[in-house]
């Protein structure tokens, strides 16, 4: 009975250790695909980095972001059911055409919490020309750690989060945050 009891022991412990390895090796392989950036580790605040991400725009085509970029990025979660979602969109437009040039503005749709087919709708409504994502299985919602909607991160050139803005702020609060940082 004692041997039993020590093979079990045993195989426990084993089972253990390689799971815990398993576990190590697969972060390791995600901080290396994000740019160092544990995922695990990632806080969603000014002065972190901002992990690689990918989801697909309007077209279904594959957008990246969050990571390095020669532009500021502007990222905004949003929903079609939200209030001040509709409230801020017009002033994301304006953003979007006057800092083209040296900013990049992505609407993150938190598609899993909402209707694809409303929010495309709400997209063509507002006459959006900036690129529109779909977050479908609600994973980089859930990475930001977005618990409310608006949500808007700033994301310097090299890939740092500058700011995070809970909620809507005046297109003119927008302007002053996004000059500091060109």
């Amino acid at each position: 009975m004692k041997r039993i009891y020590s093979i079990i022991v045993v195989s426990l412990l084993l089972a253990s250790l390689g799971i815990y390895n398993y576990i190590d090796g697969r972060k390791s392989e995600t901080m290396l695909s994000n740019g160092g950036v544990s995922l695990e580790d990632f806080k969603p605040k000014a002065g972190q980095l901002s992990p690689a991400q990918e989801l697909p725009d309007f077209n279904e085509q594959m957008i990246s972001f969050g990571s390095a970029q020669p532009k500021l990025q502007l990222i905004n979660f949003w929903a079609s059911w939200c209030g001040p979602c509709e409230l801020e969109a017009p002033d994301l437009q304006k953003i979007h055409e006057k800092y083209s040039n040296s900013l990049v503005l992505y609407g993150v749709n938190a598609t899993k919490d909402d209707r694809e087919r409303q929010a495309r709708q709400f997209v063509e409504d507002q006459g959006f020309t900036f690129d529109i994502l779909f977050d479908r299985e609600g994973d980089i919602t859930n990475l930001y750690k977005v618990g409310t909607f608006p949500t808007s991160f700033l994301v310097d050139r090299d890939g740092v989060i500058r700011e995070r803005i809970n909620g809507v702020i005046t297109l003119e609060q927008w302007e002053r945050i996004i000059e500091q940082y060109m």
